[in-house]
């Protein structure tokens, strides 16, 4: 199946092996990955190896609606590059590079049939903007 391609992108105030950790850390995960602060992700596991298991419950927190995102990775190069595949065939991959101040996070992933394009991108966007905010007040 083909999928139209997403990315986004920002530069977090940390140093690489931090932001790796907070990104691959269940206990970071669970502060950070949700778009809203409407939202939680009260429960996620990581099995941090090609053929291991990523998994996260994202729900709001009022108990009106959530849902369970599964994948199994690909790819892991360790502080450089995560690569999964979800459970309905499509595919992420997220980037990290070095930069002057900080790292870079780049994900590219396969949009799904379900929601506008511009809609999937402001949430992921969203999710990653939560993650440089909650790993600059952290770090």
């Amino acid at each position: 199946m083909s999928y139209s391609k997403i990315t986004i992108e920002t530069v977090v105030l940390a140093d690489i092996t931090e932001v790796w950790k907070f990104w691959t850390d269940p206990e970071h995960i669970t502060k950070w990955n949700f778009a809203s602060e409407n939202w939680h992700c009260p429960k996620a596991t990581n099995d941090l190896k090609i053929g291991g298991k990523y998994s996260a419950r994202m729900e709001a927190k009022d108990g009106s609606f959530g849902f369970h995102l599964e994948a199994t990775y690909d790819e892991v190069v360790d502080f450089k590059k995560l690569t999964y595949t979800m459970e309905d065939g499509r595919t992420a991959m997220t980037y990290f590079q070095p930069v002057a101040k900080g790292t870079n996070i780049k994900t590219v992933f396969d949009a799904e049939k379900e929601n506008s394009v511009e809609m999937q991108k402001n949430g992921w966007q969203a999710i990653l903007n939560n993650f440089k905010k909650y790993i600059e007040a952290s770090t």
